[in-house]
């Protein structure tokens, strides 16, 4: 059962408890893939939080009435205590699942996994190709390591979801892709169009697809999922930058989701630590349960109270919940802005002009790296 907020520092006093933590245990990781979405200021390994901290915060989440954990990064398989994090969240009743690159697998550290109470594998893949699945992913021989993942998933009995992040080097393999995860076994594929924040930003031009590929890829989407009912299921995210409504990002701000940092920082969202004018609580020193219900970034932009025009009076306001934060700080400076996604957007303009300049000649890569991306 979740702790119930305290109505005198609770903007929404029905606010419900998190469906799901996001633990990003590490920003580490062998791949250096230039849409990937954590900050181009990378959080080093001195700074990630203990053992003994995300045990505790394990905890703190099923008592708050969390349902899942799903270990991220960077690649959580970089910690050498995942098994023992693992364990402890399912221990507390959380389901558990790994949402992987796959290259640091082996059979050995899989059974220890899959004994510690792993409930499901997430396995990103760069291709169906692996020349350029491994140029993408900036490391040789990365594909064929998760090939081997993904055998290993299977053999240990757990279900497996593939996630291709698709963009203008790789759509045009899309229907391989579909392809691959039924050969490998997949109960789920997500099929998500590189969404511009992080390192994507820098690498616009070399990843944006036109509107008549994104419609291309859309008809191979619906067909598949005709064609594969009860075999595969596919998610389908496509970029904001064409949509003529925002989404409800992340469910709304801090209605479904609750994301810690390596370095121990509670978020909305994964991009959150981006905005400036926030004290993200610390799990170091405040609760879980504090930092869902009481902290100021966190209520900031729940409800409808805080929506300008014309989100207030929309009666879309309790779908998408004004679109994404990040987003809208991205282009006007201002994160209570009205996402530019949306048509009636006073800086819709700002997003059309962004997008003509992304579909500009292609760039070469700014692959992710720790320090940054130049010039950033």
């Amino acid at each position: 059962m979740s702790e119930a907020p305290s109505p005198a520092h609770a903007v929404e006093v029905n606010v419900a408890a998190p469906l799901a933590l996001l633990a990003e245990v590490t920003h580490r990781c062998p791949l250096r893939c230039p849409y990937c979405s954590n900050p181009l200021e990378l959080d080093r390994a001195s700074r990630e939080l203990a053992t003994a901290d995300w045990i505790r915060v394990f905890g703190e989440a099923a008592a708050l009435g969390v349902l899942q954990v799903h270990f991220s990064g960077g690649e959580p398989m970089a910690r050498r205590d995942l098994v023992a994090l693992v364990a402890h969240a399912a221990r507390a009743g959380l389901y558990t699942n790994l949402i992987t690159s796959g290259v640091l697998f082996d059979r050995a550290k899989m059974a220890e996994l899959a004994a510690a109470g792993l409930n499901h594998v997430q396995l990103s893949f760069q291709d169906s190709e692996a020349d350029n699945a491994d140029r993408i992913a900036g490391l040789d021989g990365a594909h064929d390591k998760k090939l081997t993942a993904a055998a290993l998933v299977r053999e240990a009995g757990l279900p497996l979801t593939l996630n291709a992040v698709m963009h203008r080097q790789n759509l045009d393999h899309l229907p391989s892709v579909i392809d691959l995860a039924v050969r490998l076994g997949a109960q789920r594929l997500e099929v998500a169009h590189v969404q511009y924040y992080g390192w994507a930003i820098p690498n616009r031009r070399a990843l944006f697809p036109t509107y008549e590929a994104l419609e291309r890829a859309t008809v191979i989407v619906d067909a598949a999922r005709e064609r594969l009912k009860g075999v595969l299921t596919i998610d389908y995210v496509v970029p904001d930058y064409y949509a003529r409504r925002p989404k409800a990002c992340m469910g709304g701000w801090a209605r479904q989701f609750i994301n810690v940092s390596p370095a121990g920082k509670a978020l909305p969202c994964h991009a959150a630590e981006t905005l400036p004018g926030f004290d993200w609580p610390s799990l170091t020193t405040t609760s879980l349960s504090d930092a869902w219900y009481r902290s100021d970034a966190f209520n900031r932009y729940r409800g409808t109270e805080w929506m300008p025009e014309p989100c207030r009076s929309c009666d879309r306001r309790e779908i998408d919940w004004g679109g994404c934060r990040c987003q809208a700080f991205a282009f006007t400076g201002d994160a209570s802005r009205t996402d530019p996604a949306c048509a009636l957007a006073p800086d819709r303009p700002i997003l059309d002009a962004a997008r003509a300049d992304a579909l500009g000649p292609a760039t070469d890569f700014v692959y992710r790296q720790i320090g940054g991306a130049p010039g950033a």
